[in-house]
C-alpha cells in the first residue's frame, strides 16, 4: 500500500502538469488507452489471457465502475487543487473504510477508535476549509472521490480469488476510459504533441502499477491494518507539490494533515479486535 501511494502521487503529478496544456477528458482518456495497452501487454506476457472474460464478473464489474467514477472525479479535483491538498482529502478513505467495517461488518470497536474516526474527519474538514474563501467546490468533489475509493476497497475484498488482480486492475483502467471517452466528445481535442503524450506514457505505467499494487494490498491484507498504510502518500504528495510548482499548505491545512495522519496511526493501534471483511472463493478449478 505504501508502495501504490507513491506511485499514485506521481503519476497525479505527471498529469497535473499535463492539464496545463491538454483538456481534462482527452489526457484522461489518452492514459487510459496507454494504460490498457500496457496491462494487456503484461496479462498476455505472464500467460493470463485466459481470464479475461472473468472482466465480466458482476462484483468486476461494480467494482470497475465504482473505481472509474472515483478516479474522474478525484482528477478533475486534482486540476483545480493543490497536489498535497488533493492527496490529503484522498487520504480520508481509510476513515471511510473503518465506517464500513463497522456498519457492515459487524465489527467492534473501542471508544478511542471513534475518538480516531472523529479526528481525522476534523482533518479532512481543515484541509477543505469550508468557509470564506477558503471553500472550494472542488475539495467536496474530492471527499467524493474518497467515499468512492473507500467502497471500492471493500468491493475489492468480495471479488472471487481466483479472478487475478491484472483482471480487476484492467477493469477499472477500461472503466475510466470509456467514461473519459464519452466526456471527450462534449469537449474539442487538442494536437497531441510527444512531450504530453511521453509524460502520459508515463504516468499511465506508473498508476497502473499503483493500481495493482491497492488491489493486491486490499484483497490479501487485512483491511483494517492495510488501510491506514494511505498516509505514507501524503510525504510524497508534499514533496512534489514543493519541488513542481513551490505549493506549500496554509498552516489550517497542514494540522489537518496533521490530524488525518494521527488517526491513522490510531486506528493501525487499534486494529486488535474486528471482525475481518468475508472473503468470496472461486469456484473450484477456476
Amino acid at each position: 500500500m505504501a508502495s501504490a501511494m507513491a506511485s499514485l502521487a506521481c503519476s497525479d503529478a505527471l498529469v497535473k502538469v499535463v492539464s496545463e496544456s491538454l483538456p481534462a477528458a482527452q489526457l484522461i482518456f489518452v492514459r487510459g488507452l496507454i494504460s490498457i495497452a500496457l496491462l494487456l501487454a503484461v496479462i498476455w506476457a505472464t500467460g493470463g489471457a485466459r481470464h479475461l472474460p472473468r472482466l465480466l464478473d458482476g462484483r468486476v464489474l461494480l467494482r470497475a465502475a465504482v473505481d472509474g467514477v472515483a478516479t474522474i472525479a478525484y482528477l478533475l479535483s486534482l486540476f483545480h487543487l493543490p497536489l498535497a491538498n488533493t492527496t490529503a482529502i484522498n487520504m480520508a478513505a481509510p476513515l471511510f473504510v473503518t465506517l464500513y467495517a463497522i456498519a457492515l461488518f459487524g465489527e467492534r470497536v473501542a471508544a478511542r477508535r471513534w475518538l480516531a474516526v472523529g479526528t481525522g474527519f476534523l482533518g479532512v474538514l481543515l484541509v477543505v476549509q469550508p468557509r470564506g474563501e477558503g471553500f472550494n467546490a472542488w475539495a467536496l468533489l474530492c471527499v467524493l472521490a474518497s467515499f468512492l475509493n473507500a467502497s471500492r476497497d471493500v468491493l475489492t475484498r468480495t471479488i472471487a480469488r481466483g479472478i487475478p488482480v491484472l483482471v480487476i486492475t484492467l477493469g477499472t483502467s477500461i472503466a475510466v476510459t470509456l467514461l473519459a471517452g464519452g466526456w471527450s466528445l462534449m469537449q474539442p481535442w487538442h494536437p497531441l504533441a510527444w512531450p504530453p503524450l511521453a509524460l502520459l506514457a508515463g504516468a499511465a505505467a506508473i498508476l497502473s502499477a499503483g493500481n495493482f499494487l491497492i488491489a493486491a494490498a486490499m484483497r490479501h491484507g487485512e483491511m483494517s491494518v492495510v488501510a491506514p498504510f494511505r498516509y505514507s502518500g501524503l510525504l510524497v504528495a508534499l514533496a512534489l507539490g514543493y519541488l513542481v510548482w513551490g505549493n506549500v499548505p496554509n498552516a489550517m491545512a497542514l494540522a489537518g494533515i496533521v490530524l488525518l495522519v494521527a488517526a491513522g496511526l490510531a486506528l493501525l493501534r487499534g486494529a486488535r479486535t474486528r471482525v475481518d471483511v468475508p472473503r468470496v472463493e472461486s469456484p473450484r478449478g477456476s
